[in-house]
């Protein structure tokens, strides 16, 4: 018969406030097989723990039971207590009186049968449990790093330095990612491309790593320590082994495209290399434009090639990969404000979004630098930034914080008196959100060395008065109503989840938040990993982040990765499901379900039945509830278990 023991914690007043957590132990010996109970103030702390050891070693038990938070806490900490005590990590039962119970409850009394009846339960699957032992599974010392942006980049040098063999994947030309489009990043006022150029040219220049740009994951399978990734590398037109980035080609393109990288505000050809830093310094045709592709006329670029690099008859390759993690560091998108009737709706070729004013400032955007009116080249003498677009505004469906919109526009507004000191400038917002190193100091030199006018109040409408804009709207602060009369506005648009970011998180099978941004397993306890075992989260794939942000969590990333990449083998959690081969009739419901691609079929004998791969299975249950013919089981959570602890029976 077991022994069983019942460790009742106080967890300080979290649940002793609401739960008479004595009564709770006393009750719970009156229980057939418990031969030992007890509370005490901090389970988890280790003289709590040493309690635990104590009573299995003096009492003989068998099983413990441990009421107190969720077991997504303490789980791991109570397993590895009983363990070095010598018993079987798995004879552990947790109930969960904290959440379920004290933090949801007022009535002291009702609460406190509540939790009764909770240990109780169980005290019944405990008793039920039996021994399990973890699997084993070999480790590939390879991680794939999704995205060429800082965090990407940073991520994959953090590897390579530590001697592990990476992979970077990113679907535009170059890697760089946004911050290759700044001029300048606060709050120093350092040069983006002189931080960034650097970490490019050493990450392409690592022999153990390798890039693939212009590429796009195309399937992802396989399990934590060994993925196959199925990478598209899409035709650039381009033979790379042959192209030298010299550029002749480029000056040959009769086109004119608007350029993405400067928003629109200068023309690329239908060949083109981003920017001239881009790494690596291949171009890339745009079939789309290219009068070859579109006309089959033209051809000028191969013509002017003298390595014959130029390959027109080109094709997509699928390329297939073995990695033991993934890092997802695929950043951010900039919400259109083109969704602002108010604003001209992109009409106002003098609004500017935040990027095209960045573009505008850099010495090495359409303008060198000087900065000039889109509608007709001119220097403006007023300018008006305005925050907060398409962030904080549920009338959007976006009620997030930009988080770094408030430093870039005091950056921006700094830069332009910088560069024209007698201009004006006005900053419209709806509170300061400085919450950095020396960020709040930056906002106030922007106030005060460089008289930048801060109005807090939203600008209702946006019309056009001649060659000029009027901005209506209220100084909130002062009580009034405004009318500003300004040469340029620069929107600070907020940050946005990728277009295909769903999809992505769709072939991983990684969980995503209302809005499309990436979720974490624990935002407290594992901010850098996900529910899918060996894929990490770095950047603003997660949640808004500024540079110093996107930094820090591609180190926690990448340090995840290496932690896991550097095993010889990994351990696998021994609670998954298990097909009698007997009872499976092969109708494969299990298989429709499963949303780990767990399920397998398998032929015995001329029987096709159900297989579960262990490796890839999470234990979550979902087979067992539409299996007709109860031909699956889960390890750890059996019928009989199940069914005694619903009755409270011991």
């Amino acid at each position: 018969m077991a022994r069983i023991g019942v460790f009742v914690c106080h967890c300080g007043v979290n649940i002793s406030g609401v739960v008479d957590c004595p009564s709770v132990a006393s009750e719970l010996l009156k229980i057939p097989g418990v031969v030992y109970t007890r509370d005490y103030q901090y389970m988890c702390s280790l003289p709590g723990q040493a309690l635990i050891k104590g009573a299995i070693r003096d009492y003989k038990l068998s099983r413990v039971v441990v009421a107190a938070c969720s077991p997504r806490m303490h789980e791991e900490t109570f397993r590895n207590c009983i363990k070095e005590a010598g018993l079987n990590p798995y004879l552990l039962e947790m109930a969960n009186i904290r959440e379920q119970c004290s933090w949801v409850h007022t009535d002291k009394e009702k609460a406190t049968k509540k939790a009764i009846e909770l240990v109780q339960m169980a005290c019944a699957k405990a008793k039920r449990n039996i021994p399990l032992s973890k699997l084993r599974a070999d480790v590939c010392k390879r991680v794939l790093v999704i995205g060429g942006g800082i965090a990407g980049i940073q991520a994959a040098l953090d590897l390579g330095n530590a001697g592990i063999s990476t992979i970077i994947v990113e679907r535009t030309s170059t890697i760089g990612g946004k911050m290759a489009q700044l001029d300048k990043t606060f709050p120093t006022l350092d040069c983006s491309a002189c931080i960034l150029t650097p970490k490019m040219v050493e990450v392409s220049r690592m022999n153990n790593l390798k890039i693939y740009t212009y590429s796009e994951i195309e399937e992802v399978s396989g399990f934590m320590g060994n993925f196959k990734v199925k990478i598209r590398k899409r035709a650039r037109s381009i033979d790379e082994s042959k192209c030298t980035g010299c550029g002749g080609c480029l000056e040959k393109c009769p086109l004119k495209i608007p350029s993405e990288f400067n928003m629109g505000l200068s023309t690329r050809g239908a060949i083109y290399i981003p920017f001239p830093q881009a790494v690596p310094r291949i171009p890339v045709i745009d079939r789309e434009n290219c009068l070859y592709f579109t006309k089959k006329r033209c051809g000028l670029c191969k013509k002017a090639c003298d390595r014959d690099a130029i390959n027109y008859s080109q094709e997509d390759e699928i390329i297939t990969e073995d990695v033991g993690a993934i890092i997802v560091a695929t950043g951010f998108s900039l919400f259109d404000h083109k969704a602002y009737g108010e604003y001209g709706e992109g009409r106002f070729k003098d609004v500017l979004s935040s990027l095209s004013f960045e573009r505008l400032i850099n010495a090495s955007g359409p303008t060198k630098g000087h900065i000039k009116r889109p509608s007709d080249g001119k220097e403006p003498k007023s300018v008006c930034f305005i925050q907060c677009i398409g962030c904080r505004d549920e009338a959007k469906g976006i009620s997030y914080c930009g988080r770094f919109c408030c430093m870039y526009t005091a950056k921006q507004a700094i830069l332009l008196k910088e560069h024209i000191p007698d201009c004006k400038a006005y900053v419209f917002y709806i509170d300061i959100r400085a919450a950095g190193k020396g960020y709040e100091e930056f906002v106030e030199k922007a106030r005060i060395k460089y008289g930048i006018s801060y109005i807090r109040g939203r600008v209702s409408k946006i019309y056009q008065k001649k060659d000029r804009l009027v901005l209506k709207g209220a100084d909130t602060l002062a009580g009034i109503p405004l009318e500003i009369e300004a040469d340029m506005v620069v929107l600070a648009n907020g940050a946005i989840a990728q277009a295909d970011s769903k999809n992505l998180a769709q072939i991983l099978k990684i969980p995503y938040d209302e809005y499309g941004f990436f979720a974490e397993l624990h935002p407290k306890l594992a901010p850098s990993e996900t529910t899918s075992g060996g894929i990490f989260l770095a950047g603003s794939c997660q949640f808004p982040k500024d540079i110093p942000d996107c930094v820090q969590s591609a180190g926690a990333a990448s340090s995840k990765a290496i932690s896991l990449v550097s095993k010889d083998f990994l351990e696998i959690e021994p609670m998954i499901a298990r097909v009698n081969k007997e009872l499976c009739k092969g109708c494969f419901a299990c298989l429709d379900v499963c949303a780990y691609s767990a399920i397998e079929k398998e032929e015995i004998k001329g029987r096709i039945t159900a297989k579960i791969n262990p490796a890839l299975c999470h234990g979550c249950g979902s087979c067992l509830s539409i299996c007709r013919c109860s031909a699956i089981s889960l390890d750890g959570f059996s019928s009989n278990g199940l069914f005694h602890q619903l009755e409270k029976s011991c």
